[in-house]
């Protein structure tokens, strides 16, 4: 027996550490670890311990022999990694090396701005080193886990598991939250400034992500009913920023344009049953909105070819097996000829009979298609003008899509524009407009300043791409500590004092930990995971400390306890 990853996971090296026979690759430094779209177990050198399913946080690896019917395509996957990049020269033993030790005794207090993924593994980084005093995380929302609460789609369950991780680095001794505290927004006087940090901390780093969406440029793009799909995204899955977002559902059809995994999960929420996503965690007022939806089609258009498009491949497979939509293919057949990975499952999907009588929603992804308009009426959407694309192979061997006057119209009430995010200027940071990031190296924007995640690196990359990212700034910070950094001014009480006397609605730990037994609480009687909560003076409500606890009895509750 051996072991199938089975989803595009959070590629943390969790399971690399745990497999006795260092059977799972890329590990660690080797070419490609962080970059791929998953990590693949080596059949030929795997001996069936599960001891990788235990190490994995969001339940991707799976025994060949307990394979459903729908994840089978994952054993051709991870045999063909192997059939293009063997292993057999590696060192069966999975090193772990010797902790670096810093040369200064410390203690040292750093600040992360950010409580997404990227901000929360520089934590757990930091403190795997004694010389560091104290992590505090800063976010200006009053949840943590950014993208993975707000951005993973509500019917990937499995991958927001990643958040055992998180919980695990919150339990640290020396990790604290400062949550519903905006940092170095002028239009946020009650929050914290840079200079405040820099004057509490040795030092301090920004992980705030990329969190504007690219414009297609197109005339109508600003009409009522195009939406970005970062703000969709955000929507259905409660960003307390969102929930006024105009989403018409009156139309049957939705158009998507882009082709990436966003896109994907935006046409899977649009189009799955609404008995599916009353099992999710979803926000319950867009789930509301979604039970009513007219949408009965999405189109989703990628400008170039199959072989190009930016979905993953495990992305598609479980695309593939919905069996509660159908999934159509719109494309030259030429373009479905390619041996690639993606076109060889695309060439499967366009190969299925369609059911003429089927009554189940539809999802179509249509090939070397772009839109030239969007099309309105009193001011709101009603439709696309496409148009097809000829794909040019330059010298360099980089396809182009170049559109023709070959032009059609759709219909649609709703365009989402998912072609791509874009990190946005921080106060008190320089800013590279063209490549939307802080300018830094290696994380490094000035001694005692640092950034990390998507607005150091732009929106590229996996949850768990984070992870090596984090490492990599993290590594600098400790050579810039031993390199020796001025000392703060400030104390770790002086800066919770100020916090406080600013923005006394201010959140811990304790505080984000009741308010999220609140939501599975509230989820469990529904018969959902958990039930979010979206209005930001409701959740200060119900995370509010409790008056009075039980004082009698062995099995007193506490704040703790209650959380």
């Amino acid at each position: 027996m051996a072991y199938v990853v089975t989803q595009s996971c959070c590629a943390d090296a969790s399971c690399v550490v745990a497999c006795p026979v260092n059977c799972i690759h890329p590990a660690p430094g080797e070419p490609g670890f962080g970059t791929t779209e998953m990590v693949y177990v080596d059949a030929s050198s795997c001996v069936g311990c599960g001891a990788c399913a235990t190490a994995c946080p969001v339940g991707a690896m799976v025994p060949d022999a307990a394979l459903t019917t729908k994840q089978l395509p994952f054993l051709d996957l991870n045999a063909s990694y192997y059939d293009a990049f063997p292993h057999a020269d590696r060192t069966p033993v999975a090193l772990v090396p010797q902790q670096r030790r810093l040369t200064r005794t410390g203690p040292f207090r750093v600040a992360v701005v950010g409580a997404g993924p990227a901000g929360l593994y520089t934590a757990d980084e930091l403190l795997k080193h004694p010389e560091v005093g104290g992590v505090d995380v800063y976010d200006r929302l009053r949840t943590p886990y950014g993208l993975v609460r707000h951005g993973v789609a509500p019917d990937h369950a499995s991958t927001k598991l990643v958040t055992r991780l998180f919980e695990a680095i919150e339990r640290q001794p020396r990790f604290r939250y400062f949550l519903d505290v905006p940092v170095g927004a002028p239009e946020h006087p009650g929050g914290v400034t840079l200079a405040d940090l820099r004057a509490h901390y040795d030092a301090v780093v920004y992980a705030v992500g990329a969190s504007a969406d690219r414009s297609l440029g197109i005339p109508g793009e600003e009409l009522a009913g195009s939406v970005a799909a970062t703000a969709l995204v955000g929507w259905y899955n409660g960003h307390p920023d969102q929930q006024a977002l105009d989403v018409p559902l009156a139309h049957e059809r939705a158009v998507v344009v882009g082709n990436g995994n966003v896109a994907l999960d935006v046409a899977r929420i649009l189009a799955r049953p609404i008995d599916v996503l009353e099992r999710t965690d979803l926000a319950p007022g867009p789930l509301d909105r979604l039970r009513a939806s007219a949408v009965r089609e999405v189109l989703v258009l990628g400008r170039r070819g199959p072989a190009q498009a930016a979905f993953t491949v495990p992305e598609l497979i479980g695309l593939a097996a919905l069996d509660d939509v159908d999934v159509l293919v719109e494309a030259d057949p030429a373009l479905l000829t390619g041996d690639d990975q993606r076109s060889a499952l695309l060439r499967e999907l366009a190969e299925r009979p369609v059911d003429l009588a089927s009554t189940r929603r539809r999802i179509v992804l249509a090939f070397a298609s772009s839109p030239v308009e969007v099309l309105g009426a009193d001011g709101r959407v009603s439709g696309v003008r496409v148009a097809r694309n000829e794909l040019v192979t330059d010298a360099d061997g980089t396809v182009r899509a170049v559109p023709t006057d070959d032009v059609r119209t759709i219909e649609a009430g709703l365009v989402v524009r998912s072609v791509g995010h874009r990190g946005t200027p921080v106060a008190g940071l320089p800013f590279d407009e063209r490549t939307a990031t802080v300018p830094n190296h290696q994380g490094r924007v000035e001694p005692g300043l640092y950034v990390v995640g998507w607005i150091k690196r732009g929106p590229v990359g996996f949850i768990g791409t984070n992870k090596t990212d984090a490492q990599e700034t993290v590594e600098t910070i400790l050579d810039d500590l031993d390199a020796g950094l001025p000392a703060p001014t400030g104390s770790a009480a002086a800066i919770a004092a100020l916090v406080a006397e600013r923005h006394p609605q201010s959140a811990d730990l304790a505080a984000w930990q009741r308010l999220d037994a609140a939501e599975r609480e509230r989820g469990a009687q529904a018969g959902r995971p958990r039930a979010k909560i979206t209005d930001v003076a409701e959740q200060r409500s119900v995370a509010a400390a409790p008056v009075a606890t039980r004082r009698r009895g062995l099995l007193r509750r506490t704040v703790s306890l209650t959380s």
